[in-house]
């Protein structure tokens, strides 16, 4: 017995997903956000449009199967991290090179000040588990709420709000390490 073929409800009014135009306009409104995600899941900062492609190149080949229940951007969601997660994987079997991250002034404002606390950040996401670091990037750094981001995940509600939960605690407990002045550390 077969069953029926889905057909995908449209993208948008008047879009066509054979029509290459569409795909792009598609491709356009969504990836400022994508980006933003995969530059903060990644720790290689060079791989970021290898991984966006890829994801496209997927979400384009998949798109005949995209199901009228879902959420157009929650599905590109989906898609991206996905690859994401496939290259961090991959980057494992990869030597990394190491970085030498500058120490945030004491007391320092301006530009400097903010580069410092920006890579501060970026190596505190870095050093966290992929599930959480994913969990906390796509509801704190892309404003979605538990449920898009549990559809994202495929995991459950709760399963995302606790991995959030997590991944805060390290953050806040990681970043006050990192903004204390070098004589206020203890060795």
């Amino acid at each position: 017995m077969t069953s029926p073929r889905r057909v995908p409800r449209p993208l948008h009014p008047g879009a066509d997903a054979d029509d290459p135009a569409d795909f792009v306009a598609i491709v356009r409104e969504h990836d400022p956000k994508l980006r933003r995600l995969v530059s903060r899941m990644l720790v290689d900062r060079h791989r970021v449009d290898d991984v966006l492609q890829e994801a496209y190149v997927r979400a384009h080949r998949a798109l005949p199967r995209f199901r009228s229940d879902a959420d157009l951007g929650t599905w590109l969601y989906r898609i991206t991290y996905t690859c994401c997660v496939d290259e961090l994987r991959s980057a494992q079997r990869r030597p990394r090179p190491v970085e030498v991250l500058p120490e945030p002034g004491s007391g320092a404002s301006g530009p400097g000040r903010q580069v410092a606390v920006r890579l501060a950040v970026q190596a505190a996401l870095a050093e966290l588990p992929e599930d959480q670091r994913a969990a906390v990037l796509l509801v704190d750094g892309s404003a979605m709420d538990y449920s898009a981001a549990a559809e994202v995940l495929g995991v459950p509600r709760g399963t995302v709000a606790s991995r959030v939960a997590r991944a805060r605690r390290v953050l806040r407990s990681r970043l006050r390490i990192d903004e204390e002045a070098p004589d206020d550390r203890r060795s």
